[in-house]
């Protein structure tokens, strides 16, 4: 693993491995114990460029090679990722601060992506239309968009940087890969690595490892990319999204949410303390489908509470190479403080303290709290850490009712004895996926993703990918001759 912080921090532009011309490094930190992994000299505005005019180049020859062609390529680099699933974990965990538990299920769904890339390297197919004019022949022919821009976040680096760029090279388009900062090689170079070993042409994949602060808006608004695939804040990505709408481009946006994990009255409660745990606490809460706020019907308040506390109390915090460690370290040191200020808030605004954790460094330790007023600005926003907020509700109708008082709408998950039941209640919550007596954190390679409301545009997986990153063509055939008033 050591090697991947000295070979792969650089920049990935046209097949070859160089450094950035910016006039500032990015360094890389390991978020638990603050040493310098490795440093980054950034990619500037020209680079940017250079990177998708690459894209653009290579992506033409791409499109053209038979996807059987194609698909040999992803299976070989579902291959490398099995060799070389040890390393791949160690860099999580010394990049993200993931545990090593999180850095297998994440690693795992990688490989699950990698196979649908696959399959979907072989899924575009045509359609030959009726038509009212005789002798008139309609071809719908499916191509690629071109060349994607993908922006990838930091909690979940290596799959969700592979969850769009897999697809999108498999069905036949150029990518530009710009990693968040915190980790641009989990996230980026070591993609970038993989394909180039498996086989991808030079320039149809690019990693650049750059900051805003550099490039501005470059990396939205060149002309080249057609689509843009954004994983992030939503504050970002409501940015994201009106550059990409104005210059006519596409764009695939997921962001936070603030899920609910509701437990009915007759849920059986120590399965469902198990759940909200594990849907809280996932990554220390670094996930946007964790469980923000619990809901727990008035008659098994009690009994769900006790347990639940009982239990985030075992988790033990502390250096994420630990095995016996479940929450590591947050990202960065302004993680770590807004979390502070979180919890201080809830404090403030009365809420009872079950259990409170202390902070040391990025290390936050989880918290509990319950009654929080109805309208405390902290049960409408996305907490991305340890903290969760245990609500009470007296029957299904105002549960749906506190379920769907957020501005957002991403992931959910209910328990009950009853499934039907619990169909009926996730059909009345607005939000793109949700879930019965389970987690509210899932993936799967076929089945749509993405959320309502401020939680993002448009899905991802299985068939909504190939829509994400495939346009259609109408070509008329007309047999014969046709004929015109004039």
């Amino acid at each position: 693993m050591s090697t991947y912080f000295t070979d792969l921090a650089q920049q990935y532009i046209d097949g070859k491995w160089r450094p950035g011309t910016g006039s500032w490094d990015i360094i890389d930190f390991n978020p638990y114990d603050g040493e310098k992994l490795a440093s980054i000299t950034i990619a500037t505005v020209d680079e940017i460029d250079e990177a998708y005019r690459a894209a653009a180049r290579a992506q033409r020859d791409w499109a053209a090679t038979s996807p059987y062609v194609r698909r040999a390529v992803f299976e070989k680099a579902l291959r490398l990722v099995e060799e070389r699933e040890a390393e791949i974990s160690e860099l999580l965990v010394a990049e993200a601060g993931g545990t090593f538990g999180k850095a297998a299920f994440e690693i795992h769904l990688a490989k699950e992506f990698l196979r649908e890339a696959v399959h979907l390297a072989l899924t575009p197919e045509g359609r030959i239309l009726p038509s009212p004019i005789d002798g008139k022949e309609n071809r719908v022919y499916r191509e690629p968009v071109g060349v994607v821009g993908v922006v990838s976040p930091f909690n979940v680096p290596f799959l969700l940087s592979l969850k769009s760029v897999a697809p999108a090279l498999a069905l036949g388009n150029g990518v530009v890969l710009k990693p968040h900062q915190n980790t641009p090689i989990a996230g980026g170079t070591v993609i970038a690595r993989l394909f180039e070993d498996a086989g991808l042409p030079p320039g149809l994949l690019n990693v650049v490892v750059t900051d805003i602060a550099e490039i501005g808006d470059a990396f939205l608004e060149h002309p080249v990319p057609r689509v843009i695939s954004f994983t992030g804040s939503d504050k970002v990505g409501r940015h994201v999204a009106t550059v990409a709408a104005s210059h006519f481009k596409r764009s695939v946006i997921e962001l936070g949410g603030n899920s609910a994990f509701v437990v009915l009255d007759d849920a059986d409660v120590d399965y469902a303390v198990d759940a909200a745990v594990f849907s809280r606490f996932i990554h220390q809460g670094q996930v946007c489908m964790a469980a923000n706020r619990v809901l727990v019907d008035r008659s098994v308040a009690d009994a769900f509470t006790e347990k639940f506390v009982a239990k985030v109390r075992t988790l033990k915090a502390g250096d994420p190479r630990d095995p016996q460690t479940v929450i590591g370290p947050v990202i960065n040191s302004s993680q770590a403080e807004s979390l502070t200020g979180v919890a201080e808030q809830a404090v403030a605004e009365g809420a009872t303290v079950l259990l409170r954790g202390g902070t040391e460094g990025n290390l936050v330790e989880p918290s509990v709290f319950a009654d929080l007023p109805a309208d405390s600005a902290l049960l409408q926003q996305e907490v991305f850490g340890p903290i969760v907020f245990l609500t009470t509700f007296d029957g299904e109708e105002e549960a749906v009712r506190l379920v769907n008082d957020s501005p957002y709408g991403l992931s959910g998950a209910v328990h009950t004895g009853n499934v039907e039941r619990g169909v009926a209640f996730a059909r009345q919550i607005v939000t793109g996926m949700f879930h019965v007596n389970d987690a509210t954190v899932h993936d799967e390679p076929i089945v749509p993703f993405g959320g309502e409301k401020n939680s993002g545009l448009g899905r991802l997986n299985g068939e909504t990918t190939l829509e994400a990153f495939t346009t259609t063509k109408w070509i008329s055939v007309q047999h014969g001759r046709s004929g015109w008033p004039f």
